[in-house]
């Protein structure tokens, strides 16, 4: 067995552990596998870090020249991406590209959250972008587990 023949097997049972879990896990993490869980709740959390200024001087919010209204928007916006992550995986690489440009735009009406929103908002946004569905096919993985076993039983008589 050549080094190539070596690392794609590696890689087959990297892939094959990884399936067990998701298979033999909880419902949660089942549906937590079929979304891109972490990149959604880090543009939930960069959406509230992003209103938290403009909620704290709601008070000269609509004050003419004022763009803490902006911020608002801007927030809001996040807020409601990090949400419909959740509901539409399939276009997580739009909601990505979408909650990195809001959160680069939100320093100019909320101060982006300290910064600290803005960054996270870029974080989650590339875990958007970079996320990508894999499908299991279960009925195909019981077929060739249960294959491996009598191949196994037959090896062994």
């Amino acid at each position: 067995m050549n080094r190539k023949e070596r690392k794609i097997l590696k890689r087959e049972q990297k892939q094959e552990k990884k399936f067990e879990k998701v298979v033999e896990g909880s419902k949660f993490k089942q549906w937590r596998s079929r979304r891109p869980f972490w990149g959604a709740t880090l543009t939930v959390l960069a959406g509230l870090m992003i209103l938290y200024i403009p909620l704290h001087l709601y008070a000269i919010a609509f004050i003419p020249g004022s763009l803490v209204f902006v911020g608002f928007i801007f927030g809001g916006l996040v807020l409601i991406i990090g949400i419909c992550e959740y509901l539409y995986p399939q276009l997580s690489t739009f909601f990505g590209i979408a909650t990195i440009f809001l959160s680069v735009l939100s320093i100019m009406g909320a101060l982006g959250g300290f910064l600290i929103g803005t960054l996270l908002g870029i974080v989650a946004g590339a875990l958007n972008i970079a996320w990508d569905k894999e499908e299991i096919d279960l009925d195909t993985w019981e077929r060739n587990k249960e294959q491996e076993k009598l191949g196994e039983i037959n090896e062994a008589v």
